[in-house]
């Protein structure tokens, strides 16, 4: 006879029992939230994912190609992955911008240019949700309560100023900053607000912090190299305080041999990561020294102090009301800085009154400033030096940045981080009971003369917090009285806020219909008009079978592609044909519908004969031929 009891115990209902826990976890819930958050404030990306891109035809147009090749190259020859099919002949083409490798796998998912526009759509909005999951993780992880966490992962996610940055997918992805950043803290037992703990130490999640920081560099050092000095700075600072404790204490703190091994495996692959990601960049600049960045360049981006209060056009609230300071902006696109309004308020309230201690919220307002004196880039005391200056002529690597004012990403992380423990001061209550001890304590090891010893009560820690940081929420027995929950209530305000200064009204414009001709044309290839954005449209239509082509935009113009567009403005005659020849060129393209205005508008109707070449009309375009 079956009994109650049984029913209840029985492994369905478990398993009933589990999927249910699961679904209303507090990260279940985040991740969800981040993803429905990513829906809305990106809208209307998903509404037409095959036919509209985010922003322009411009550089999204190019990301949307770099995914595809990365995941062609991985497939079919990965030894090739640097040598793009694009400015034929010339080698290292990946390299001649930020390349999203990190994205790979999804350019292993389909073929063509509605493939390319799709997924690239996919992982806009899906690169927004993981800045929220990352930002939400990190500042839980230091001790910050749910709402606290909450305003800060959505103002790191949609702040106003991501909104000018809507075609760098390289810029966006910021997500795995914070998250790896949040697996570190996690794993080596540390929070702002307590402090190293070693019986929370977790050597499984410091390691995979340091593979989420090798994946994000993968994606571009214009973001990843700044992360990676500061991660270094984060360790120096690290071993000072530790080796610091163990003198003044004159007993080595525990750390324990797990967690070494899991911060040297996992150092030396971010190293490793780093170096590999490097070496093209390097050889890069060895071939074409037109390419490095100079002081020059980066001052034609440097923002004034007013653009950290400037929203961009995009911004639906902010937008309009700025025009007048957009105005007094050189390049607004990349000096419309505002990380929101709200988040900065929050912050300076996060000043006076925190959950944080005096000195952590006095370190954080010093970083904050030091972060916005480097997005300064040279506008900071005329030159940038001391700041953007003097790191671009001391740090390997960091002239290869001409756009200081994405640095305002550490501002916004700073920020959020500040007005997290300001929310997290208005929420919190003393409980009436110590909680449990943590349940994910590592176990004692013998190495370790602290791992067992018991840890003080912390009348902030949420019982329930997987990671050990605060609930932010009132426990115990006064959980439940009105004025707690008043509290809560009114916190949601801000955060109703900040997702507010995040809606959008970016324009999602079609891409360029991809001519028939391409589809079937002999490699290598040249596509003319060869000038400006339509560069990166030609890149697009090529992911059906990636041909070789001479066709490609970059910061710089190789001097075989340059001399390449001044030959062929009188293509086709003797001279033209016999360079294209010699070069290896078997097919060009014209587009006469794109050519008007250019050099070549007339070259469809200048004649062949006597050249070697056969011409023919492919749809809309001309084919021209070339034997060999």
């Amino acid at each position: 006879m079956t009994t109650e009891q049984d029913v209840q115990d029985s492994p369905a209902r478990r398993r009933t029992g589990g999927t249910l826990r699961l679904l209303r976890h507090e990260w279940t819930l985040a991740i969800i939230g981040g993803l429905l958050l990513a829906a809305v404030l990106t809208w209307p990306t998903l509404a037409h994912p095959a036919s509209t891109i985010p922003q322009d035809i411009g550089d999204p147009i190019l990301q949307a190609w770099q995914i595809a090749w990365g995941g062609h190259a991985l497939l079919t020859d990965p030894t090739q992955l640097w040598h793009s099919n694009t400015f034929f002949p010339e080698r290292y083409t990946y390299a001649y911008s930020d390349t999203l490798l990190g994205y790979a796998p999804f350019g292993m998912i389909g073929s063509g240019p509605v493939a390319a526009v799709v997924r690239y759509n996919i992982l806009y909005v899906l690169t927004h949700a993981l800045a929220f999951v990352g930002a939400y993780a990190l500042v839980r992880q230091l001790g910050a309560g749910r709402i606290g966490a909450a305003v800060a992962g959505v103002g790191f996610a949609f702040a106003p100023w991501k909104l000018a940055q809507a075609g760098h997918l390289h810029v966006l992805s910021i997500g795995g900053i914070a998250l790896s950043l949040a697996m570190l803290a996690r794993g080596h037992g540390w929070s702002l607000r307590d402090g190293y703990r070693p019986q929370r130490r977790r050597p499984a999640w410091a390691l995979a912090g340091w593979l989420v920081a090798a994946w994000q560099i993968t994606l571009g050092f214009g973001i990843g190299l700044p992360f990676g000095y500061v991660l270094a700075l984060i360790c120096l600072a690290a071993a000072a305080g530790y080796g610091w404790s163990w003198w003044r204490r004159r007993v080595r703190p525990p750390f324990g041999r797990r967690l070494l091994v899991a911060d040297l495996v996992g150092g030396a692959l971010f190293t490793g990561t780093t170096v590999f990601m490097a070496l093209p960049y390097l050889r890069v600049v060895e071939l074409h020294p037109s390419g490095r960045r100079t002081l020059a360049h980066v001052a034609q981006f440097s923002p004034p102090l007013r653009g950290f209060v400037t929203a961009p056009p995009e911004s639906w609230l902010w937008g309009e009301r700025h025009a007048p300071l957009r105005e007094t902006l050189s390049f607004a696109g990349e000096m419309t800085l505002l990380p929101g309004v709200v988040l900065i308020g929050l912050a300076c309230a996060g000043l006076f009154f925190s959950a944080w201690s005096v000195r952590h919220r006095l370190l954080l307002a010093v970083a904050t400033v030091i972060s916005v004196i480097l997005a300064s880039g040279t506008t900071f005391g005329g030159d940038g030096d001391p700041g953007y200056a003097t790191l671009m002529n001391v740090l390997p690597g960091w002239d290869g940045i001409r756009t200081s004012g994405r640095l305002v990403l550490w501002t916004t992380l700073l920020l959020g981080i500040l007005a997290a423990g300001a929310l997290t001061a208005v929420t919190t209550r003393p409980p009436t009971t110590d909680p449990p001890a943590a349940p994910d304590a590592d176990p004692a090891e013998p190495s370790d003369p602290d791992a067992g010893r018991a840890e003080p009560a912390n009348p902030d820690n949420d019982r329930t917090e997987p990671s050990g940081a605060g609930s932010g929420e009132p426990v115990g027995a006064g959980a439940g009285r009105p004025v707690d929950w008043l509290l809560r209530a009114l916190a949601l305000v801000p955060l109703a806020l900040v997702i507010l200064e995040g809606v959008n009204r970016t324009p999602h414009p079609p891409p360029l219909p991809q001519p028939v001709a391409i589809r079937s044309a002999v490699e290598p290839l040249l596509v003319l008009p060869s000038y400006g954005t339509l560069e990166f449209s030609v890149m697009l239509w090529g992911t059906d079978e990636f041909p070789r082509m001479v066709n490609g935009l970059a910061s710089f113009t190789p001097a075989s592609q340059a001399q390449t567009h001044a030959v062929t403005a009188s293509f086709p005659d003797p001279v033209s044909v016999a360079y294209l020849r010699d070069l290896g060129i078997r097919t060009v393209i014209l587009l006469p519908g794109y050519a008007v205005g250019t050099p070549w508008q007339d070259v469809g109707n200048r004649p062949v004969d006597g050249l070697g070449i056969e011409r023919r009309e492919v749809g809309d375009a001309v084919v021209f031929e070339i034997s060999s």
